[in-house]
């Protein structure tokens, strides 16, 4: 739980979100999936191929900018606040990453469109203004990386009990 493992962690997470479904739910690959990694690649040799290898590698560097949003699973996922394990986020990111800081809203009312999870917090103040909130992914990261208690393993454990019927 050092400042150090926890920025790694920071810094590959994207990837392990990436990768987490072939983990999580592996599922068999079909044609559609090798003919969309074929595509891909023909589309990454286009690019190399009139562009050279810095417009490869400008693409490379661009996923670095998905760190940025490292901070929206934190705050959603991590017990940021004593016994809340999602918080929502207020910030300018939402406007590119389509309202996904809008994470209470969206779990109150889940088949609203993000589009619409602001009106959500507009039409019910008094439910929303009251909770924490977080206004800035940055911070989220920092004081996740230099804050001892949080971290990998600050995440609320649910035990549900099965009842048959």
């Amino acid at each position: 739980n050092t400042p150090l493992r926890k920025l790694i962690w920071i810094l590959v997470q994207p990837l392990l979100y990436a990768f987490r479904p072939f983990y999580t739910n592996p599922k068999p690959v079909t044609h559609l999936e090798l003919l969309n990694a074929a595509v891909q690649l023909a589309y990454d040799l286009l690019i190399y191929s009139f562009m050279g290898s810095k417009a490869l590698a400008y693409m490379f560097v661009s996923i670095l900018f998905t760190t940025v949003v490292t901070g929206h699973f934190i705050a959603e996922h991590y017990e940021y606040s004593k016994g809340r394990d999602t918080i929502s986020y207020y910030g300018p990111l939402n406007w590119i990453t389509f309202n996904v800081g809008y994470h209470m809203e969206h779990h109150d009312f889940p088949s609203i469109p993000g589009s619409r999870l602001p009106l959500v917090t507009k039409i019910a103040p008094e439910y929303y203004n009251v909770l924490p909130y977080h206004y800035s992914w940055a911070i989220v990261m920092w004081d996740f990386i230099f804050k001892a208690d949080l971290g990998l393993f600050a995440r609320v454990k649910r035990k549900y009990e099965i009842k048959n019927l």
